[in-house]
């Protein structure tokens, strides 16, 4: 059967995942069976933003050596998408457009909504008003 117009040896489509549910799913929290099913037949993609992040922690945390490697293998199941000028444009425009809206977006998360603008695709997160006014950006959650 062929789904959404694809053929059956279509490369799947892409999904950015923001760093709440790759921390989920990283963690085993229970909070990840939410999002796995948003995962099934995609291609997830993690924002250079989310590895940085992840980086973060793990030294803040003082993560040992064996969390830290399970951390690179894990991270071998996503692919990673850096910058380049036109995703710094779209971080800028993000950036922007929350300004206007006398709302405010981080830079971390001007740049993961950058990455799901410029590769056309949803971003799922568990905290959607993180994302909230972003023209052209779908925004999956399951947050209740």
């Amino acid at each position: 059967m062929i789904e959404s117009g694809r053929g059956p040896n279509a490369p799947a489509q892409p999904i950015v995942v923001d760093t709440d549910v790759v921390s989920y799913i990283f963690k085993r929290d229970t909070r990840a069976v939410l999002y796995l099913p948003h995962l099934t037949n995609r291609a997830p993609v993690v924002s250079f933003m989310t590895v940085a992040e992840l980086e973060f922690w793990a030294e803040v945390r003082n993560w040992g050596r064996r969390t830290r490697q399970r951390l690179v293998r894990f991270l071998v199941g996503f692919s990673t998408h850096y910058p380049d000028p036109r995703m710094c444009g779209l971080w800028a425009i993000v950036r922007a457009q929350a300004r206007r809206a006398g709302q405010t977006i981080s830079a971390q998360d001007a740049w993961i909504a950058a990455t799901a603008l410029i590769l056309d695709c949803p971003l799922i997160t568990h905290n959607p008003r993180d994302f909230r006014g972003i023209a052209g950006l779908t925004v999956i959650s399951e947050r209740a």
